[in-house]
C-alpha cells in the first residue's frame, strides 16, 4: 500500500523548510482529487494558511520600512546644518561689527560641539538637540542679528524627524516576537503532518487510486530533502541556527 514517508521537518533550514512545504501545498492544491476532498480540503487550506504566515515571518527583514524615511530626514538635516555653519562662516569677515561679533560667537559654538553629520545617527541626534537648543535660547540673539531664524527653525524640524523616526523603529523592532519564524515553522510542520496522516488513512480505507500521484509526488520530494538538504546539507547559517533556538 502507498503512504507518505516520514521527514523531519524541523530538520530544515529555515529556507528549505519553506521551500520543501511550498512544494508539498503547491501540488495539492493542484491534484483537484487531493485539493476537493471532504476530509483533505480543509487540512490543505490549514496548511495553506500556515505556510503563509511562516512566509510572512521568513520575510521579515532587519531593514525597517521606516530606515529609508531616516535616511532621508538625516540627509536634509545634514544640509541645513551645513548650509547653517557656511552662513556662519561668511559673516565672519562682514564689514558691520555686530554681524561680524554674532558670527565670532556661533562659529566658536560650532567649534565647541564639532558636530560631524558623518557620526553615528543617535549621537549626532543628540548632539544638535543640544546645539539647537542653545541657538534657541543662548544664542537667540546671535542668530536674530544674523537672520538665521529660519535655518535654526528648519534644523530644528530636521532633527526632531530624525529622532521621532528612530524612535517609531525602535518600537517597531521590539515589537517583532521572538521565535516568531520558530512558532510558525512548528504550526506550518502540524499541518502538513495533519494533511499526512489524513491522506494515508484514506488511501488505506478508500484505496490509493485517487491520492497515489499525490503519495508518489510527496515521497519523491522527501526523498530528495533527505538526500540533499537533511543529510548532505552545508551548514545552516548562523541567522538560520539562531532563529530556530
Amino acid at each position: 500500500m502507498k503512504e507518505i514517508a516520514t521527514i523531519s521537518p524541523e530538520r530544515l533550514n529555515n529556507g528549505a523548510h519553506y521551500q520543501f512545504m511550498t512544494s508539498v501545498l503547491n501540488y495539492a492544491v493542484a491534484d483537484e482529487k487531493i485539493a476537493e476532498e471532504t476530509h483533505l480540503k480543509p487540512l490543505v487550506q490549514n496548511l495553506t494558511t500556515a505556510l503563509a504566515k511562516e512566509d510572512e515571518d521568513l520575510k521579515i527583514s532587519k531593514k525597517s520600512l521606516l530606515t529609508d524615511d531616516i535616511a532621508e530626514a538625516d540627509n536634509l538635516r545634514d544640509s541645513l546644518y551645513r548650509a547653517y555653519k557656511k552662513a556662519v562662516k561668511t559673516y565672519l569677515d562682514f564689514p558691520i561689527a555686530a554681524q561680524a561679533q554674532a558670527a565670532k560667537v556661533l562659529n566658536q559654538h560650532i567649534k565647541d560641539y564639532g558636530i560631524d553629520p558623518a557620526m553615528q545617527l543617535n549621537q549626532e541626534t543628540g548632539l544638535l538637540t543640544n546645539f539647537i537648543s542653545d541657538l534657541s535660547t543662548k544664542y537667540t540673539e546671535q542668530v536674530t542679528t544674523l537672520g538665521l531664524q529660519s535655518f535654526v527653525a528648519e534644523l530644528s524640524s530636521a532633527n526632531n524627524k530624525v529622532q521621532t523616526l528612530t524612535a517609531q523603529r525602535t518600537m517597531e523592532r521590539t515589537g517583532i516576537v521572538k521565535g516568531a519564524l520558530k512558532a510558525s515553522r512548528i504550526a506550518t510542520d502540524t499541518a502538513y503532518r495533519e494533511l499526512v496522516k489524513m491522506t494515508n488513512a484514506l488511501a488505506l480505507v478508500l484505496g490509493e487510486a485517487d491520492y497515489a500521484n499525490f503519495i508518489d509526488y510527496v515521497n519523491a520530494e522527501i526523498s530528495h530533502y533527505k538526500q540533499e538538504v537533511i543529510n548532505g546539507r552545508s551548514t545552516s547559517t548562523k541567522e538560520e541556527e539562531v532563529e530556530k533556538k
